[in-house]
């Protein structure tokens, strides 16, 4: 069920430091397999060997890469060797990869499906009672929770919602605000009217595609479990309040850039970069990669809120995720547990958010990044959790949110919810 993320979590985050604060041995990398109770704790021993690291941040090696050089220099016998895959990739097939113990001594998965895969295989140990978990704020540890266990430690607070240029909304006199349906597609009028595309939505990325569905549905919704409930069936794409989301999508469709289905996310992030694009429908996660191509302009983000009122539920969505754990198959849990613990402390976790612009969940950080900064209030904002991880079966999941992009290539919405139904029934619980 999503939360809120809460004012009073938020200032757990910034505590007194004020707006600028928030929040294996020689055998090789993993050895082998073994059997491990999926609560086990992580073993004890020497911190040595080499540790593989296994996520899917390639914009966050160089970050990594920092950390790992201080890592070592505390603990001279260990080595961390990163093990990256795409998003994509990651998704389908880590779980197969980190099974066997050959990878990922230590690792992340996403929030939602992918986390409660690997919790139902048995790959994590149990870092309940570890110190680590000391370092991060209660109110955004729920992600990472199994049977009253904390298996994993959600590293990373998100925003996965459209990155607006502030130079641009300027110029073209666009609320970077608004309060409602009316007012969001009064705010892509103004940009369109002034020569740019008002959002750049790389809809031909499945992952970077599904972050707008988190902000269309959220106040659409009858319930927050939204989700769930129509992965269960006691909610249905072919209900009223989805086929009314499904036409603001078509809405939408004249403020998108040409061929947006067929667009990848880095041919949008350009457009957004070169200033040729508004909005990047994407989320605070590509801040950098917006940086590390050249933009310069201010940047904030933007709900597109789907209320006809005003008087919306949520202000906003937010994601905790990049879920850190130790592999139950490891026969290196001693320095994978010590790397997970060196990420989570405070110091550590700032230089990771200030060099890679991502909100963390480590309390006592202070963020000297300043698109950090400019986005630090919506830690304090009415924000739901970002709905589209609710799903645990991917296929359901994929179904419902190609609905919303059929809608955009010209899908009559009654169809195309009837389509996504007709998955979801088929993978029903």
């Amino acid at each position: 069920m999503s939360t809120n993320f809460s004012r009073r979590q938020a200032l757990g985050i910034f505590g007194a430091i004020g707006i600028g604060a928030a929040l294996t041995a020689c055998a090789g990398p993993g050895g082998t397999a073994q059997t491990v109770s999926p609560l086990g704790v992580p073993k004890t021993g020497a911190i040595e060997g080499e540790v593989s690291f296994a996520h899917w941040r390639a914009e966050d090696k160089d970050a990594f890469d920092g950390l790992i050089k201080k890592f070592v220099a505390a603990n001279p016998a260990a080595s961390v060797a990163q093990s990256i895959s795409t998003s994509n990739d990651y998704n389908a097939q880590a779980l197969q990869k980190l099974r066997g113990g050959t990878t990922g001594d230590a690792f992340a998965t996403f929030r939602g499906a992918q986390f409660t895969n690997f919790s139902t295989a048995k790959i994590y140990t149990d870092l309940t009672d570890t110190d680590a978990v000391k370092n991060y704020d209660p109110g955004l540890l729920s992600a990472g929770q199994s049977q009253g266990r904390q298996l994993g430690l959600p590293y990373q607070v998100v925003f996965p919602m459209p990155l607006a240029n502030l130079d641009l909304f300027d110029k073209a006199g666009a609320d970077p605000s608004p309060k409602d349906w009316a007012g969001f597609l009064g705010t892509c009028e103004a940009l369109k009217s002034s020569g740019v595309s008002p959002m750049a939505w790389p809809a031909g990325d499945v992952g970077n595609a599904g972050q707008l569905f988190n902000c269309m549905i959220v106040n659409n919704a009858p319930a927050d479990d939204m989700c769930s409930q129509i992965e269960k069936g006691t909610l249905a794409c072919t209900d009223d309040w989805f086929i009314a989301m499904l036409k603001q999508y078509m809405e939408l469709l004249p403020y998108f850039q040409p061929n947006s289905t067929g667009t990848a996310v880095e041919p949008a992030e350009a457009l957004f970069a070169q200033q040729k694009a508004a909005m990047l429908v994407t989320g605070s996660y590509h801040l950098a990669a917006v940086r590390a191509l050249g933009a310069e302009f201010p940047m904030d983000l933007i709900f597109p809120n789907t209320s006809a009122t005003g008087t919306s539920k949520y202000e906003g969505v937010y994601n905790a995720t990049f879920i850190l754990g130790v592999n139950s198959a490891s026969e290196n849990q001693p320095a994978a547990m010590a790397w997970v613990d060196f990420l989570s402390q405070p110091e550590n976790a700032a230089n990771y958010a200030n060099l890679t612009a991502q909100h963390v969940a480590v309390t006592g950080v202070e963020y000297t990044n300043g698109d950090l900064q400019t986005t630090s209030p919506w830690l304090s904002k009415k924000t739901a959790l970002a709905a589209r991880f609710q799903f645990d079966n991917l296929d359901v999941r994929n179904a419902v949110e190609a609905s919303c992009i059929a809608v955009v290539s010209g899908t009559d919405p009654e169809k195309a919810a009837a389509d996504a139904q007709t998955i979801v029934d088929q993978n029903k619980k």
